[in-house]
């Protein structure tokens, strides 16, 4: 019954919302395997994924590896250091 329901609701996102979640995880995935400890994303990993992760919905930015909160302490520590 949940796959239905899952299923139901990916035929009402759009595709460009589709095809920005799939290059997010894409991304993801290629920042996990050049790592095998925890995840160090460089300068260039955090703004491909803070850009893509503007155009995610809320429920689905909370499930990302780099979540809101994440994003918030980028931030926090670029101005810091500006």
């Amino acid at each position: 019954m949940m796959r239905l329901f899952g299923w139901l609701a990916l035929l009402g996102r759009s595709e460009a919302i589709k095809n920005v979640e799939i290059m997010m995880l894409r991304h993801e995935v290629a920042v996990l395997l050049r790592q095998v400890a925890r995840p160090k994303p460089d300068w260039a990993d955090r703004a491909v994924l803070a850009a893509l992760a503007r155009f995610l919905s809320p429920a689905l930015r909370a499930h990302r590896l780099v979540t809101p909160d994440t994003l918030l302490a980028w931030h926090r520590r670029l101005v810091r250091r500006r």
